[in-house]
């Protein structure tokens, strides 16, 4: 892809890795807006998913591989012949396809999950890169589980893999059991001894249960990798990935040491970090590198003083270039639909007219209750839009909650069926949300187990919206979503509607899964 030798290709897996997160899960229309943020953001590959995994996969990679131009569109599949031939149908619309191959290598996974002695790794790796290379040019492969695979059975596996007619080697460090050192002498060993690896972008992909994602990472690209796998905000399974925000700013900050470059804009590393928080729930810690709350902010004596006189003494790169914004665009209630809809342009979200629409038609009712509507209150309006699916079973038509001292907590709610019908029920609690919750379930038939409930204050006014974010337990997984009213009652009762709506979709979803006998685990494991 690259001729500069020093370009790194940014590959990025936050719509299949990081939406394995717990609680991540994302519809189709939140992922073609991610996927759109993603190729304005500058990355050079985009994983959008795991065709096989269900019909709703399949559709947004197959959505996103025709929607999406610019960036490479990539399906993931195991070394099995119905995950290659889906991924490959999903992903082939798209102008530069990809089908990304993965085999678990290492010899726990020999043993107890494959249960394939290494000449049976060989032959189905070598069957699975000439399978997806039949029907995409481009095909990427990785061992999983490289990092606790034996370095020379490794480099073997790898050299078939590239006499098949890989294109891309990843190098995954599976379950993050890798260091800095032992992960660079890894790719430094298959350079010096793989045959024809020069023909291949080395690529890397960490995971973060050791937090040492984005420094295995570094430590790799040191060594000649020119891919890096990544998620923004470093979502991903357990502890996380490589945060992409962090290892693309490490390079460009130490640009003297590492001499890399990427082709991402890095001013929209921070809307991109907010967007994503939005639409998964997953919000980013205050102390998090380059995105977090507190990346910029100087509170001791003693760096505020240095940084009144010279900035450069206690910041190395500037809030400007990761996309903080020192000033803000305010909108009243006299502001036209044309500046709404440069203004959500400009921060980046992709509405129909019909999304368009209804975002106008709110904000005009929310700029009657406030006396100004900032930048953020416009974001949680857009994202409110990107969260109503097309086909949501319930919506919520109108409810009352009273509390008091010394009273009996209840809600009563009024809720619209997709059919069109209206339903009622009350419920009592420990408080109002507790009742209205309850007040749902009865509504819904649906009994969901709370595991988080937060509330926040979208901006800083005393008349602010509200922002409800709310995760629960259903059958053993977990699904989040967030919603904003100037209501802090009616935003926690949309936010529960629509993880309602979330399972709702996923039992749809799971009725509808292939019942092909695939060989190993449905759900892919995380390279």
């Amino acid at each position: 892809m690259a001729t500069d030798p020093n370009r790194v290709i940014v590959f990025d897996t936050t719509l299949r890795d990081g939406e394995q997160s717990p609680g991540c899960s994302m519809n189709l229309h939140e992922k073609l807006e991610i996927a759109h943020a993603l190729k304005e953001l500058g990355v050079d590959v985009i994983e959008a998913g795991f065709p096989i995994a269900s019909p709703g996969d399949f559709e947004a990679v197959q959505e996103i591989a025709r929607r999406v131009e610019g960036p490479i569109i990539c399906g993931l599949a195991r070394c099995n012949t119905a995950d290659i031939d889906r991924a490959a149908a999903a992903v082939k619309d798209a102008a530069r396809p990809r089908v990304h191959v993965f085999l678990a290598t290492s010899a726990i996974h020999r043993e107890f999950k494959l249960k394939m002695s290494r000449e049976e790794i060989i032959r189905r790796a070598v069957e699975g890169v000439k399978r997806a290379r039949d029907q995409i040019e481009d095909v990427e492969f990785s061992p999983e589980d490289a990092s606790r695979t034996e370095l020379d059975f490794l480099a073997e596996v790898v050299e078939k893999a590239i006499e098949a007619g890989a294109t891309t080697l990843n190098i995954p460090d599976t379950v993050g059991y890798a260091v800095p050192s032992h992960y660079a002498a890894i790719i430094r060993h298959l350079k010096q001894h793989v045959r024809g690896i020069e023909k291949c972008v080395l690529s890397v992909h960490c995971h973060n249960d050791l937090g040492l994602a984005v420094a295995n990472t570094l430590a790799a690209l040191h060594e000649g990798a020119r891919q890096v796998e990544c998620t923004i905000n470093g979502i991903g399974e357990r502890a996380g990935n490589t945060a992409l925000e962090e290892v693309v700013m490490a390079m460009r900050t130490r640009q003297d040491y590492y001499g890399l470059n990427t082709g991402i804009n890095t001013k929209l590393l921070f809307p991109m970090s907010r967007k994503l928080s939005h639409v998964t729930g997953m919000t980013v810690q205050r102390n998090k590198a380059i995105v977090g709350q507190n990346a910029f902010a100087h509170e001791s004596g003693i760096h505020q003083d240095g940084m009144l006189k010279e900035r450069s003494t206690y910041e190395i790169m500037r809030p400007e270039d990761v996309g903080i914004s020192r000033t803000e665009l305010v909108l009243g209630k006299h502001s036209g639909r044309h500046a709404l809809r440069q203004r959500i342009s400009d921060l980046g979200y992709h509405l129909t007219d019909e999304q368009l629409n209804k975002v106008f038609d709110s904000f005009k009712q929310l700029a009657d209750r406030k006396k100004e509507v900032y930048d953020a209150d416009i974001e949680a309006l857009a994202e409110s839009q990107m969260q109503v699916g097309q086909s949501n079973l319930w919506s919520l038509a109108g409810f009352t909650s009273t509390a008091g001292t010394g009273s009996q907590t209840s809600a009563a709610v009024a809720l619209k069926h997709r059919d069109g019908r209206i339903l009622r029920d009350a419920a009592s609690g420990n408080g109002p949300i507790d009742a209205l919750f309850a007040a749902i379930d009865r509504v819904t038939g649906t009994e969901l187990k709370v595991v988080d409930y937060r509330v926040r204050a979208v901006t800083q006014d005393i008349d602010a919206q509200g922002e409800a974010y709310v995760e629960v337990e259903h059958n053993g997984k977990r699904l989040s979503a967030r919603a904003v009213s100037v209501d802090v009652v009616e935003a926690s009762a949309l936010a529960y509607l629509e993880v309602i709506n979330r399972v709702a979709a996923r039992q749809t979803r799971d009725r509808l899964k292939p019942t092909d006998d695939i060989p190993h685990e449905v759900v892919p494991p995380v390279t």
